[in-house]
């Protein structure tokens, strides 16, 4: 399989930019990755998708010339969505295994957590999938940023509704890292432009029953709801009750979109909005070969999740093959002066390592479908505005 790593009309890609290695592989010496994901838990459906990000990843780089002369193998434990055994996992990967790099596991909790062990061995360690600016502001010189920060992952949703003449906002986020970073810059954002921050509330990670909260969304009456919350299924326990409940709001969006929401809930989906750090209708180089090759290998649609996997492992990749080794001083002065554009979309960070150069978007579902509606520049629609409410439906 030609990879599209290597292709000629991407050149801001993965090594494209660079004479490409003919030195034959060395098969009992493979350069070898470690990781933890979520592959069973509350994070499954996250974890899973970029466990698949990075093998995609391992797959097109071995299928050219390796990197540096050398096969990719990636070691992914599976932490079970608990970051306790994460950590313990990445002291294993790296006393124990001796794995020659690290890559981040899924979330802003688990990377909280596994950021002192990385960088107490001073091993670089991107992060594809967590957004948390606080992780960012504690001194740490090995952590990259690849999303964008959690504050901004509910941003769409308070501007359109701005835009909108909406005025009563409330904000439901769980009790968790990022959740309540991505709440709170909601609230923040909305109180900045004059809205009115009716309720804004944290809820118990494993809640399953969110009524009391929906009937002050009632007696408010609430024009915008935003959710933010690590388990994607709490979004869709409160979508089934705000309807068994006859909750109308005009404009209700989640911290994020995947497919598993409208699945689980079909037409009581439509209108609902979601953060979306990426969508395979975007214009990075790259992107339609990088979907074609997921769906051939998972037999299955990429999520953003599996995106910013792969991506940032693109990014790695890259930073490795600028420099012509894995030394982890000279990885991170790379990665800290690396600018780039990967499937999963633009990177560049401060001095921190903190993200600089993605902003997101936001999707609404329409028609089963995920339509971009912002920004304005890459939207592919317009959003359908106001929401009905269920008795019209």
């Amino acid at each position: 399989m030609k990879s599209f790593l290597y292709s000629l009309s991407c050149i801001s890609i993965l090594l494209v930019s660079f004479i490409p290695i003919t030195e034959p592989l060395h098969a009992d010496e493979p350069i070898r990755i470690g990781a933890t994901m979520s592959k069973t838990g509350a994070l499954s459906t996250q974890g899973i998708a970029a466990a698949n990000g990075y093998r995609l990843c391992e797959i097109d780089i071995n299928n050219q010339s390796g990197l540096l002369g050398r096969r990719v193998e990636f070691i992914i434990y599976d932490d079970r969505s608990d970051p306790e055994r994460a950590i313990e996992l990445y002291e294993k990967l790296i006393t124990e295994d001796k794995v020659d790099a690290i890559m981040g596991p899924y979330g802003s909790t688990h990377t909280e957590a596994v950021a002192p062990v990385t960088e107490k061995h001073r091993m670089v360690h991107i992060s594809p999938l967590a957004a948390t600016s606080s992780i960012w502001e504690q001194g740490r010189k090995y952590l990259f940023m690849v999303l964008p920060p959690a504050e901004l992952f509910l941003a769409g949703l308070i501007e359109m509704a701005y835009d909108n003449g909406l005025n009563t906002v409330a904000i439901l986020q769980q009790d968790a890292l990022f959740p309540k970073a991505a709440g709170t810059g909601a609230a923040e954002l909305a109180t900045e432009k004059d809205m009115k921050v009716v309720l804004h509330e944290t809820y118990l990670t494993g809640t399953e029953d969110f009524s009391d909260f929906l009937m002050k969304v009632r007696r408010n009456n609430v024009e915008v709801l935003g959710m933010a919350a690590s388990p994607l299924g709490d979004f869709i326990t409160l979508v089934r009750q705000m309807k068994e409940l006859d909750v109308n709001v005009q404009m209700f969006g989640t911290s994020g979109a995947v497919a598993e929401f409208q699945e689980a809930l079909g037409e009581k989906a439509e209108y609902a909005y979601g953060l979306s750090a990426w969508e395979p209708v975007l214009p990075n180089p790259g992107i339609d070969e990088f979907v074609e090759a997921y769906r051939r290998e998972f037999n299955m649609d990429p999520s953003f999740h599996a995106a910013g996997a792969y991506g940032s492992c693109q990014i790695f990749m890259e930073a490795v093959q600028r420099i012509g080794t894995l030394d982890s001083g000279a990885l991170r002065e790379a990665l800290l002066n690396l600018e780039t554009q990967t499937v999963f979309g633009p990177y560049a960070v401060d001095d921190r390592g903190y993200q600089t150069a993605n902003t997101g978007l936001f999707i609404q579902w329409q028609d089963g479908e995920k339509v971009v509606v912002w920004p304005e520049e890459v939207a592919a629609g317009k959003p359908r505005f106001p929401t009905l409410p269920w008795s019209e439906r």
